[in-house]
């Protein structure tokens, strides 16, 4: 089956080519390219600006796209925001619920986070003087979930959590997760940039109140990320970003917010690029996910179960399936993972290796060299991860 999907994937085309990154960023289907191409042929125009026929066919695949997003999320379209990345929603999303915060309140955030998740939290709380709080991870990369009622408090204002580790692969427990920040009134915010590619999700059911993906990990374009939000929580945040297109009125010394999502879309907005992540997502949608998860389990379990049966490689994160996605973070005793990961490209093994914009995960683990990651998508197969374990053997022999 993930022969098939790959034929879907031109770059992967090419022999020996064995691409293992997709964390970092996945490789994009012709389909989706082509929607792209089609849409700057046809209907390369702003939105909200023009009555002309080629206005009116942008605002079109513009709304088409937005309502794309909102079927895969299982939410009304109104509830989703278009960005320029996962970055920019998840600033979006500290800066609308952090602003007016001050002395004496808390942010909790986790220590699996990735920069993007954890920094815009960390400026905030210097500038404004509310405390931030950390939650601790378990050897395996878990998030420490025993710890909840200590650290989210009655102060707390907003838990920010991964739905998956972008490092361990660890799933995080978002019910749990809700039930602690609701309990004390705060808002749950979700980091979903590695689990979006591994399937729909449903981020209302799952309990958080505002969520974030990006575009080129999900097989989409880059310069395109969305953030979801309950529509009564988007109600009540203002923007980061202001300018043409999200204002209500506007008058000598005073103006007022439009109305979400648009609210939150200053300036010209990504529209091709949310075109191509439409087809992305409807091109996710058509999949067949228990198989393809079943696929991916396969080979995530083929790649642990080799690296343990090399010597001096641990795995950073869990050892089983459980609740995992296909990421896979290890070290090498005696390797420094850049010198891993470019003897690799050398065999055309495409890896990852650094800290993953995850350092404070890094400093709780002790691996101040970080660690090198595969990290596994629809399109991969049984010789990627063959041809990983065979050029890390040999890669091992060279360094060592």
């Amino acid at each position: 089956m993930s022969q098939t999907i790959r034929e879907a994937f031109p770059a992967l085309a090419r022999p020996g080519f064995h691409y293992l990154d997709s964390a970092a960023m996945a490789q994009i289907p012709g389909l989706v390219s082509e929607a792209v191409t089609h849409h700057n042929r046809t209907a390369r125009s702003n939105v909200r600006r023009g009555l002309h026929e080629m206005a009116q066919r942008a605002d079109a695949a513009y709304d088409g796209a937005r309502a794309a997003v909102g079927r895969f999320l299982g939410a009304p379209a109104e509830e989703v925001v278009f960005t320029a990345g996962c970055t920019l929603a998840l600033n979006m999303a500290a800066w609308g619920l952090g602003r007016n915060l001050g002395p004496g309140d808390e942010v909790v955030v986790s220590r699996l986070e990735h920069h993007s998740a954890c920094l815009p939290w960390m400026a905030l709380a210097k500038e404004r003087g509310f405390a931030l709080r950390w939650l601790g991870v378990t050897p395996d990369g878990r998030l420490d979930l025993d710890s909840l009622g200590t650290v989210v408090t009655p102060r707390c204002k907003a838990v920010a959590v991964t739905h998956a580790s972008n490092v361990t692969g660890a799933v995080s427990d978002l019910p749990r997760l809700a039930e602690a920040a609701h309990g004390v009134g705060a808002k749950l915010v979700v980091d979903g940039a590695q689990m979006v590619p591994h399937g729909r999700v449903d981020p209302r059911a799952l309990g958080a109140d505002l969520y974030a993906f990006a575009g080129h990990k999900a097989y989409g374009p880059t310069g395109i990320g969305v953030l979801w939000g309950r529509a009564e929580i988007l109600d009540g945040m203002a923007p980061l970003v202001v300018g043409g297109g999200m204002v209500g009125t506007v008058e000598d010394g005073d103006f007022t917010w439009g109305e979400p999502p648009h609210r939150f879309e200053a300036g010209t907005p990504p529209v091709a690029q949310a075109v191509g992540l439409a087809a992305a997502l409807n091109w996710m949608a058509d999949l067949d996910w228990p198989a393809v998860r079943q696929q991916e389990a396969a080979l995530a379990w083929h790649l642990l179960d080799g690296l343990r049966s090399m010597d001096g490689v641990r795995v950073i994160g869990p050892l089983g399936l459980e609740a995992r996605v296909p990421v896979v973070s290890f070290t090498v005793a005696g390797c420094h993972p850049h010198d891993l990961s470019h003897l690799l490209a050398g065999r055309g093994v495409a890896v990852r290796g650094g800290a993953h914009c995850a350092r404070p995960l890094m400093s709780a683990l002790g691996l101040e060299e970080g660690t090198l990651r595969a990290s596994l998508a629809p399109y991969s197969d049984r010789s990627d991860v063959d041809a990983l374990l065979a050029g890390l053997a040999e890669a091992v022999k060279v360094l060592r």
